[in-house]
Protein backbone atom coordinates (compact mmCIF):
# COMPACT_ATOMS: atom_id res chain seq x y z
CA UNK A 1 0.00 0.00 0.00
CA UNK A 2 1.54 3.21 -1.27
CA UNK A 3 0.17 6.69 0.28
CA UNK A 4 0.89 9.33 -2.08
CA UNK A 5 1.94 12.95 -0.29
CA UNK A 6 2.87 14.47 -3.20
CA UNK A 7 3.39 18.09 -1.00
CA UNK A 8 5.63 17.17 0.38
CA UNK A 9 7.45 16.01 -2.38
CA UNK A 10 7.01 18.92 -4.36
CA UNK A 11 8.58 20.87 -1.27
CA UNK A 12 11.17 18.41 -1.22
CA UNK A 13 11.65 18.95 -5.00
CA UNK A 14 11.93 22.63 -4.39
CA UNK A 15 14.26 22.60 -2.30
CA UNK A 16 17.17 20.29 -3.71
CA UNK A 17 20.21 21.44 -4.48
CA UNK A 18 19.72 25.14 -2.78
CA UNK A 19 23.10 24.87 -0.32
CA UNK A 20 21.01 23.91 3.10
CA UNK A 21 20.40 20.78 4.93
CA UNK A 22 16.74 19.82 4.55
CA UNK A 23 15.51 18.75 7.71
CA UNK A 24 12.24 16.56 8.32
CA UNK A 25 10.32 16.99 11.68
CA UNK A 26 7.24 16.22 12.33
CA UNK A 27 5.12 13.92 15.40
CA UNK A 28 6.66 10.79 15.89
CA UNK A 29 5.16 7.95 13.24
CA UNK A 30 4.02 10.60 10.91
CA UNK A 31 6.20 9.41 7.80
CA UNK A 32 8.83 11.20 7.62
CA UNK A 33 11.30 7.66 6.54
CA UNK A 34 8.79 6.67 4.40
CA UNK A 35 8.77 9.94 2.50
CA UNK A 36 12.84 10.21 2.55
CA UNK A 37 13.73 6.93 1.65
CA UNK A 38 10.51 5.41 -0.25
CA UNK A 39 8.77 8.32 -2.13
CA UNK A 40 11.61 10.59 -2.56
CA UNK A 41 13.93 7.39 -3.81
CA UNK A 42 11.58 6.72 -5.96
CA UNK A 43 11.56 9.94 -7.31
CA UNK A 44 15.41 10.34 -7.68
CA UNK A 45 15.57 7.39 -9.25
CA UNK A 46 12.59 7.97 -11.94
CA UNK A 47 14.83 11.73 -12.83
CA UNK A 48 17.80 9.45 -13.52
CA UNK A 49 20.00 10.08 -10.13
CA UNK A 50 21.73 6.77 -10.64
CA UNK A 51 21.57 4.31 -7.01
CA UNK A 52 24.86 4.09 -6.05
CA UNK A 53 24.52 8.62 -6.04
CA UNK A 54 21.87 8.00 -3.28
CA UNK A 55 23.49 7.12 -0.06
CA UNK A 56 20.94 6.74 2.55
CA UNK A 57 21.45 5.56 5.74
CA UNK A 58 19.09 4.14 8.87
CA UNK A 59 20.83 5.44 12.08
CA UNK A 60 18.39 3.78 14.40
CA UNK A 61 19.48 0.11 12.48
CA UNK A 62 21.58 -1.93 14.57
CA UNK A 63 24.25 -2.54 11.42
CA UNK A 64 24.37 1.08 10.90
CA UNK A 65 25.91 1.15 14.96
CA UNK A 66 29.44 1.79 13.77
CA UNK A 67 28.16 5.03 11.23
CA UNK A 68 26.96 6.97 14.66
CA UNK A 69 30.84 7.44 15.52
CA UNK A 70 30.91 10.95 13.45
CA UNK A 71 34.38 10.24 12.11
CA UNK A 72 33.62 6.57 10.40
CA UNK A 73 30.00 8.29 8.90
CA UNK A 74 32.63 11.16 7.43
CA UNK A 75 35.10 8.70 6.08
CA UNK A 76 32.19 6.27 4.73
CA UNK A 77 30.16 9.03 3.39
CA UNK A 78 33.60 10.53 1.47
CA UNK A 79 34.95 7.19 0.25
CA UNK A 80 30.85 7.36 -1.98
CA UNK A 81 31.95 10.48 -3.55
CA UNK A 82 33.95 9.41 -6.56
CA UNK A 83 32.98 11.74 -9.00
CA UNK A 84 31.75 15.76 -9.75
CA UNK A 85 27.90 15.07 -9.83
CA UNK A 86 25.49 15.64 -7.20
CA UNK A 87 25.22 13.15 -4.62
CA UNK A 88 22.21 12.86 -2.04
CA UNK A 89 22.87 11.84 1.49
CA UNK A 90 19.84 11.34 3.47
CA UNK A 91 20.32 10.26 7.28
CA UNK A 92 17.71 9.10 9.20
CA UNK A 93 17.17 9.50 13.00
CA UNK A 94 20.09 11.68 12.90
CA UNK A 95 20.24 12.51 16.71
CA UNK A 96 21.87 9.11 17.49
CA UNK A 97 24.86 9.86 15.97
CA UNK A 98 27.50 11.74 18.11
CA UNK A 99 28.63 15.02 17.64
CA UNK A 100 25.81 15.05 14.66
CA UNK A 101 26.05 19.18 14.31
CA UNK A 102 29.72 18.69 13.60
CA UNK A 103 29.23 16.13 11.02
CA UNK A 104 26.05 17.86 9.07
CA UNK A 105 27.93 20.84 9.16
CA UNK A 106 30.75 18.67 7.45
CA UNK A 107 28.68 18.03 4.70
CA UNK A 108 27.65 21.70 3.61
CA UNK A 109 31.05 21.70 2.39
CA UNK A 110 31.46 19.20 0.21
CA UNK A 111 29.83 20.87 -3.06
CA UNK A 112 28.54 18.33 -4.84
CA UNK A 113 26.21 16.98 -1.93
CA UNK A 114 22.90 17.28 -0.92
CA UNK A 115 21.70 16.84 2.94
CA UNK A 116 18.52 15.60 3.68
CA UNK A 117 17.89 14.50 7.69
CA UNK A 118 15.25 13.53 9.82
CA UNK A 119 15.42 13.32 13.93
CA UNK A 120 13.10 12.09 16.56
CA UNK A 121 11.45 14.63 18.35
CA UNK A 122 12.79 13.60 21.70
CA UNK A 123 16.38 15.25 20.68
CA UNK A 124 15.87 16.54 17.48
CA UNK A 125 13.07 19.56 17.45
CA UNK A 126 11.97 22.44 15.27
CA UNK A 127 13.23 24.87 17.94
CA UNK A 128 16.59 22.77 17.61
CA UNK A 129 17.05 22.50 14.03
CA UNK A 130 16.48 26.70 14.38
CA UNK A 131 19.23 27.08 17.13
CA UNK A 132 22.13 25.02 15.81
CA UNK A 133 21.73 25.69 12.05
CA UNK A 134 20.28 28.92 11.88
CA UNK A 135 21.01 30.02 7.94
CA UNK A 136 22.21 26.75 6.91
CA UNK A 137 18.79 24.61 7.39
CA UNK A 138 15.60 24.36 5.75
CA UNK A 139 13.14 22.94 7.62
CA UNK A 140 10.43 21.06 6.16
CA UNK A 141 7.51 19.77 8.57
CA UNK A 142 5.22 17.09 8.13
CA UNK A 143 2.10 16.51 9.51
CA UNK A 144 -0.39 12.93 9.70
CA UNK A 145 -2.10 12.17 6.87
CA UNK A 146 -4.40 14.64 5.80
CA UNK A 147 -8.41 13.30 5.18
CA UNK A 148 -7.10 13.59 1.03
CA UNK A 149 -4.39 11.25 2.01
CA UNK A 150 -6.40 8.64 3.81
CA UNK A 151 -8.72 8.33 1.14
CA UNK A 152 -6.10 7.83 -1.21
CA UNK A 153 -5.31 4.52 0.56
CA UNK A 154 -8.47 3.91 2.08
CA UNK A 155 -10.48 0.92 0.77
CA UNK A 156 -14.04 1.86 1.84
CA UNK A 157 -16.21 5.50 0.60
CA UNK A 158 -15.53 8.78 1.43
CA UNK A 159 -18.50 8.03 4.24
CA UNK A 160 -16.69 5.32 5.55
CA UNK A 161 -13.04 6.95 5.36
CA UNK A 162 -14.27 10.04 7.44
CA UNK A 163 -15.53 7.67 9.94
CA UNK A 164 -12.74 6.27 10.32
CA UNK A 165 -10.67 9.29 10.62
CA UNK A 166 -12.66 11.10 12.61
CA UNK A 167 -12.16 8.32 14.98
CA UNK A 168 -8.81 7.31 14.87
CA UNK A 169 -6.87 10.04 12.90
CA UNK A 170 -4.55 9.54 10.04
CA UNK A 171 -0.53 8.57 11.56
CA UNK A 172 -0.19 6.01 8.30
CA UNK A 173 -0.05 2.85 10.56
CA UNK A 174 -3.56 3.09 11.38
CA UNK A 175 -4.36 2.08 7.66
CA UNK A 176 -3.15 -1.20 7.72
CA UNK A 177 -4.57 -1.99 11.47
CA UNK A 178 -7.92 -4.16 10.43
CA UNK A 179 -9.69 -4.24 13.92
CA UNK A 180 -11.09 -1.37 16.20
CA UNK A 181 -9.16 -3.03 18.90
CA UNK A 182 -5.69 -3.26 17.05
CA UNK A 183 -6.10 0.75 15.98
CA UNK A 184 -7.19 1.83 19.73
CA UNK A 185 -4.08 -0.45 21.72
CA UNK A 186 -1.95 0.81 18.86
CA UNK A 187 -2.82 4.96 19.60
CA UNK A 188 -2.88 4.77 23.43
CA UNK A 189 0.30 2.47 23.70
CA UNK A 190 2.24 5.58 21.08
CA UNK A 191 0.93 8.39 23.21
CA UNK A 192 2.34 6.58 26.66
CA UNK A 193 5.31 4.68 25.70
CA UNK A 194 6.85 7.36 22.78
CA UNK A 195 5.78 10.59 23.16
CA UNK A 196 4.86 11.13 26.88
CA UNK A 197 8.26 8.82 27.34
CA UNK A 198 10.15 11.07 24.97
CA UNK A 199 9.21 14.74 26.45
CA UNK A 200 9.77 13.09 29.96
CA UNK A 201 13.09 11.81 29.29
CA UNK A 202 14.04 14.97 26.97
CA UNK A 203 12.79 17.42 29.64
CA UNK A 204 13.90 15.46 33.07
CA UNK A 205 9.90 16.13 33.81
CA UNK A 206 9.85 15.41 37.34
CA UNK A 207 6.07 14.66 37.85
CA UNK A 208 4.67 12.86 35.09
CA UNK A 209 1.24 12.73 36.87
CA UNK A 210 1.13 16.45 36.36
CA UNK A 211 2.02 16.18 32.57
CA UNK A 212 -0.71 13.26 32.35
CA UNK A 213 -3.15 14.99 33.68
CA UNK A 214 -2.83 18.46 31.53
CA UNK A 215 -3.02 16.47 28.35
CA UNK A 216 -6.49 14.59 29.73
CA UNK A 217 -7.56 18.29 29.98
CA UNK A 218 -6.32 19.77 27.12
CA UNK A 219 -7.95 16.49 24.89
CA UNK A 220 -11.07 17.72 26.92
CA UNK A 221 -10.64 21.31 25.99
CA UNK A 222 -9.94 21.18 22.57
CA UNK A 223 -10.50 24.36 20.51
CA UNK A 224 -11.54 26.05 23.83
CA UNK A 225 -9.69 29.41 24.89
CA UNK A 226 -6.85 28.32 27.50
CA UNK A 227 -4.42 29.68 29.35
CA UNK A 228 -1.47 28.74 32.12
CA UNK A 229 -3.61 30.93 34.87
CA UNK A 230 -7.25 29.42 33.94
CA UNK A 231 -5.53 25.82 34.08
CA UNK A 232 -4.37 26.28 37.72
CA UNK A 233 -6.91 27.37 38.61
CA UNK A 234 -8.97 23.78 37.14
CA UNK A 235 -5.81 22.36 38.65
CA UNK A 236 -6.85 23.46 42.63
CA UNK A 237 -10.71 23.05 42.11
CA UNK A 238 -11.05 20.07 40.44
CA UNK A 239 -7.97 17.79 40.63
CA UNK A 240 -7.33 19.53 44.21
CA UNK A 241 -3.59 19.87 43.35
CA UNK A 242 -1.74 23.51 43.43
CA UNK A 243 0.85 23.87 40.26
CA UNK A 244 2.14 27.56 39.44
CA UNK A 245 0.96 28.98 36.35
CA UNK A 246 5.09 28.72 35.07
CA UNK A 247 4.66 25.35 35.24
CA UNK A 248 1.81 24.68 33.28
CA UNK A 249 3.02 27.10 30.92
CA UNK A 250 6.07 25.04 30.25
CA UNK A 251 4.41 21.84 30.21
CA UNK A 252 2.18 23.20 27.37
CA UNK A 253 5.65 24.45 25.77
CA UNK A 254 6.78 20.73 25.97
CA UNK A 255 3.94 19.28 24.27
CA UNK A 256 3.86 22.13 21.21
CA UNK A 257 7.48 21.19 21.07
CA UNK A 258 6.68 17.26 20.56
CA UNK A 259 4.36 18.71 17.82
CA UNK A 260 1.49 16.77 19.66
CA UNK A 261 -0.56 19.59 20.24
CA UNK A 262 -0.68 23.07 18.38
CA UNK A 263 -1.04 26.64 19.82
CA UNK A 264 -3.47 28.64 18.17
CA UNK A 265 -2.95 32.77 18.89
CA UNK A 266 -5.78 35.47 19.06
CA UNK A 267 -5.66 37.93 16.72
CA UNK A 268 -7.53 41.40 16.40
CA UNK A 269 -8.91 41.58 13.27
CA UNK A 270 -9.72 45.17 12.89
CA UNK A 271 -6.71 46.54 14.62
CA UNK A 272 -4.52 44.06 13.09
CA UNK A 273 -2.82 43.12 16.06
CA UNK A 274 -2.01 40.07 18.70
CA UNK A 275 -3.78 39.49 21.73
CA UNK A 276 -1.40 36.41 23.43
CA UNK A 277 -3.40 34.80 26.33
CA UNK A 278 -5.55 33.10 26.12
CA UNK A 279 -4.91 31.12 22.96
CA UNK A 280 -6.71 27.78 21.83
CA UNK A 281 -5.12 24.36 21.32
CA UNK A 282 -5.35 21.52 19.12
CA UNK A 283 -4.28 18.10 18.59
CA UNK A 284 -1.46 17.32 15.79
CA UNK A 285 -3.72 14.10 15.33
CA UNK A 286 -7.48 13.46 16.33
CA UNK A 287 -6.75 9.95 16.48
CA UNK A 288 -4.00 10.26 19.35
CA UNK A 289 -6.88 12.96 20.97
CA UNK A 290 -9.33 10.68 21.44
CA UNK A 291 -7.51 7.78 22.29
CA UNK A 292 -6.15 9.63 24.92
CA UNK A 293 -9.55 10.10 26.21
CA UNK A 294 -10.53 6.17 25.67
CA UNK A 295 -13.13 7.57 22.96
CA UNK A 296 -14.87 8.85 25.35
CA UNK A 297 -15.60 12.73 24.29
CA UNK A 298 -16.61 12.12 20.51
CA UNK A 299 -18.10 15.59 20.26
CA UNK A 300 -18.02 15.59 16.61
CA UNK A 301 -18.32 19.53 16.07
CA UNK A 302 -15.09 19.89 18.36
CA UNK A 303 -13.38 17.35 16.34
CA UNK A 304 -14.28 18.58 12.85
CA UNK A 305 -12.62 22.09 13.91
CA UNK A 306 -9.58 20.06 15.14
CA UNK A 307 -10.00 18.50 11.05
CA UNK A 308 -10.04 21.77 9.81
CA UNK A 309 -7.35 23.42 11.76
CA UNK A 310 -5.11 20.52 11.11
CA UNK A 311 -5.64 20.77 7.26
CA UNK A 312 -5.17 24.40 6.73
CA UNK A 313 -1.77 24.15 8.17
CA UNK A 314 -1.11 20.97 6.35
CA UNK A 315 -1.88 23.21 3.25
CA UNK A 316 1.14 25.82 4.66
CA UNK A 317 -1.55 28.16 6.26
CA UNK A 318 -0.90 29.87 9.38
CA UNK A 319 -3.50 29.70 11.58
CA UNK A 320 -5.08 32.14 13.92
CA UNK A 321 -8.04 32.89 15.96
CA UNK A 322 -9.91 35.70 14.65
CA UNK A 323 -11.53 38.79 16.70
CA UNK A 324 -13.69 41.26 15.97
CA UNK A 325 -15.37 44.21 17.59
CA UNK A 326 -18.90 44.96 16.90
CA UNK A 327 -20.72 47.89 18.44
CA UNK A 328 -24.36 48.08 19.31
CA UNK A 329 -26.97 49.59 21.17
CA UNK A 330 -27.35 48.95 25.04
CA UNK A 331 -30.97 50.13 26.14
CA UNK A 332 -31.92 53.27 24.70
CA UNK A 333 -28.80 54.98 24.62
CA UNK A 334 -25.67 53.33 25.35
CA UNK A 335 -22.93 51.86 22.90
CA UNK A 336 -21.99 48.34 24.18
CA UNK A 337 -18.85 46.73 22.51
CA UNK A 338 -19.15 42.95 22.08
CA UNK A 339 -16.38 40.78 20.90
CA UNK A 340 -17.19 38.29 18.33
CA UNK A 341 -14.97 35.25 17.15
CA UNK A 342 -13.64 34.17 14.18
CA UNK A 343 -12.78 30.17 14.31
CA UNK A 344 -10.01 30.30 11.86
CA UNK A 345 -7.93 33.25 10.00
CA UNK A 346 -5.74 31.68 7.71
CA UNK A 347 -3.04 33.47 6.23
CA UNK A 348 -0.33 32.79 3.90
CA UNK A 349 1.40 35.94 2.30
CA UNK A 350 -0.86 37.96 0.21
CA UNK A 351 -3.85 35.51 1.08
CA UNK A 352 -6.16 35.45 3.83
CA UNK A 353 -9.06 33.35 4.57
CA UNK A 354 -11.79 33.88 7.31
CA UNK A 355 -13.81 30.61 8.45
CA UNK A 356 -16.04 29.07 10.56
CA UNK A 357 -16.71 25.32 11.36
CA UNK A 358 -20.32 24.77 12.17
CA UNK A 359 -21.36 21.36 12.40
CA UNK A 360 -24.85 22.37 11.54
CA UNK A 361 -27.02 24.96 10.65
CA UNK A 362 -30.72 24.15 10.83
CA UNK A 363 -32.16 27.07 11.64
CA UNK A 364 -31.70 30.59 10.57
CA UNK A 365 -30.94 32.02 14.02
CA UNK A 366 -28.24 29.45 14.00
CA UNK A 367 -27.07 30.40 10.46
CA UNK A 368 -26.97 34.16 11.53
CA UNK A 369 -24.67 33.58 14.65
CA UNK A 370 -21.74 31.99 12.78
CA UNK A 371 -22.15 34.83 9.65
CA UNK A 372 -22.37 37.70 12.42
CA UNK A 373 -18.94 37.63 12.98
CA UNK A 374 -17.49 37.36 9.51
CA UNK A 375 -20.18 39.93 8.25
CA UNK A 376 -18.43 42.37 11.13
CA UNK A 377 -14.91 42.09 10.07
CA UNK A 378 -15.57 44.87 6.51
CA UNK A 379 -12.75 43.81 4.40
CA UNK A 380 -13.03 41.61 1.12
CA UNK A 381 -11.00 39.07 1.84
CA UNK A 382 -12.81 35.51 1.79
CA UNK A 383 -15.36 34.42 4.22
CA UNK A 384 -15.73 30.66 4.54
CA UNK A 385 -18.25 28.60 6.77
CA UNK A 386 -17.95 24.97 6.97
CA UNK A 387 -20.45 22.39 7.67
CA UNK A 388 -20.60 18.18 8.41
CA UNK A 389 -23.54 18.06 5.65
CA UNK A 390 -22.18 16.78 2.64
CA UNK A 391 -22.76 19.70 0.02
CA UNK A 392 -21.02 21.58 -2.41
CA UNK A 393 -19.97 25.03 -2.16
CA UNK A 394 -22.41 27.84 -2.47
CA UNK A 395 -22.47 31.74 -2.03
CA UNK A 396 -25.28 33.68 -0.29
CA UNK A 397 -25.51 37.52 -1.08
CA UNK A 398 -23.73 38.58 1.46
CA UNK A 399 -20.75 36.59 -0.44
CA UNK A 400 -20.46 34.20 2.34
CA UNK A 401 -19.56 30.38 0.93
CA UNK A 402 -20.45 27.53 2.73
CA UNK A 403 -19.48 24.44 1.73
CA UNK A 404 -19.57 20.61 3.17
CA UNK A 405 -16.74 18.68 5.29
CA UNK A 406 -15.84 16.51 3.29
CA UNK A 407 -15.69 19.00 -0.54
CA UNK A 408 -13.43 21.52 1.58
CA UNK A 409 -10.64 18.58 2.69
CA UNK A 410 -10.90 16.42 -0.76
CA UNK A 411 -10.77 19.54 -2.85
CA UNK A 412 -7.26 21.05 -2.81
CA UNK A 413 -9.27 24.20 -4.87
CA UNK A 414 -11.72 24.32 -2.20
CA UNK A 415 -11.10 27.91 -0.77
CA UNK A 416 -10.73 29.54 -4.16
CA UNK A 417 -14.26 28.30 -5.23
Amino acid sequence: MEIKRDIYLERLKRREKNGLIKIVTGVRRCGKSYLLFNLFHDCLLDKGVRPDHIIEIALDDRSNKELRDPDNMLGYVKERIVDRDTYYIILDEVQMMNEFEDVLNSFLHIRNADVYVTGSNSKFLSSDVITEFRGRGDEIRIYPLSFGEFCSAHEGSAEEAWDDYFTYGGLPLILSLRTAEEKAEYLTSLFQKVYISDIVDRHKVRNREELDELVDILASAVGSQTSSLKLANTFKTVKKKTISDKTLMRYMDYLTDAFLVSRAVRYDIKGKRYIGSPAKYYFEDVGLRNARLNFRQMEENHIMENIIYNELRFRGFRVDVGLVEQFGRNGEHKTAKKQLEVDFVATKGSEKFYLQSAFAMPTPEKREQEERPLNAIGDSFKKIIIVRDDIKARRDDMGIVTMGIKNFLLDENSLYL
